[in-house]
């Protein structure tokens, strides 16, 4: 039996697919330039600075952690039409002065190319097969811990934005983990974990039901749909079926018996990481801190506000914050 693939049949082609199910001595296979080469040969682009990315079935939210000023990268498209919505999407996320360079029919006798800016795009009629080049124009979003409360869709239950910067340290996120965010809220610290951990996932608990659609349609903002797991429901009970976690971030509902459950479910070297702002939870913190030791840290911080016609510090709530490693 053959099977006839378009160039490289490993590099987002169906060879994978085919030597997961075959024998080693069953199938042999004969690579041609793929898509990604041809396309990099008209730009006269070096491929390994490049970003490679087969968009025929993901959501082009997906794009957004991954572009910045000048990141020069090739997608693989479904079809003509998703040039048209792929060119929407850079216009509605800060990159519509990107110039995108389409190849239509790369390598054949139809062969094709023309360009324009995002944000000018006239949805002209675009054939199959089809790729674009873009060297993106404008800013993404910042690599560092602590984004913007902004943005970040909520009620005002959030870990705002120095304490998350903390939380994330404390964290210490890595690629490839598993984090379990429970009372995860509007998910900023999960979905700021995910930026930060490439192939990492997060399972997230949460009692109410509007918030974790509203952490689950921020999850997506960010392009992390497809890492964001939620589940409705409270712990302990809800954490039943969840993949063994190697973080673990308690920002809501914290109780001694949450605190135990987690304690028992997670293994050897996982870290923990809890918030308080009630005296209740923050002496919970401090007897479990001296049974199990790990870091115990009091951050107390205040903002400018107006004050009459002046300006004055206003004090947030204090956080007590304890982190351990099991």
């Amino acid at each position: 039996m053959a099977v006839l693939s378009s160039g490289d049949p490993f590099w987002f082609g169906v060879g994978g697919t085919l030597a997961a199910r075959l024998k080693p001595l069953e199938w042999i296979t004969y690579p041609a330039p793929s898509t990604f080469s041809l396309a990099a040969a008209r730009l006269g682009w070096r491929l390994e600075e490049v970003l490679c990315l087969g968009m025929h079935a993901a959501a082009l939210g997906q794009l957004r952690p991954l572009l910045g000023r000048g990141q020069r990268c090739i997608c693989l498209l479904r079809d003509g039409a998703a040039v048209g919505e792929l060119a929407g999407w850079l216009a509605a996320n800060g990159f519509g002065a990107t110039r995108v360079e389409v190849f239509e029919a790369l390598g054949g006798a139809r062969e094709k190319r023309w360009n324009f800016v995002a944000e000018g795009h006239d949805n002209r009629m675009v054939s199959a097969l089809v790729c674009v080049g873009f060297e993106a124009v404008g800013r993404g979003v910042s690599r560092a811990s602590g984004l913007p409360d902004e943005l970040f869709d909520h009620d005002g239950q959030i870990t705002k934005r120095p304490v998350r910067a903390l939380t994330l340290s404390a964290l210490a996120p890595g690629t490839g983990e598993v984090l379990w965010d429970i009372g995860s809220g509007s998910g900023s610290v999960a979905i700021e974990f995910l930026l930060a951990a490439s192939a990492s996932v997060a399972h997230a608990v949460e009692a109410d039901a509007v918030r974790a659609a509203r952490a689950r349609g921020n999850a997506a903002r960010f392009g992390l749909a497809h890492r964001y797991l939620v589940t409705v429901g409270r712990a302990p009970e809800a954490l039943a079926g969840l993949p063994v976690p190697d973080s673990v971030f308690v920002g809501g509902g914290a109780s001694g018996e949450v605190l135990a459950a987690v304690w028992g479910l997670m293994p050897e070297g996982a870290r923990l990481v809890v918030n308080a702002v009630t005296l209740e939870t923050e002496a919970l913190l401090v007897q479990w801190h001296g049974e199990k030791g790990g870091h115990l840290l009091r951050i107390e911080l205040a903002e400018v506000a107006a004050l009459g016609s002046r300006r004055g510090w206003q004090a947030m709530r204090p956080v007590v914050q304890w982190s351990v490693v099991k």
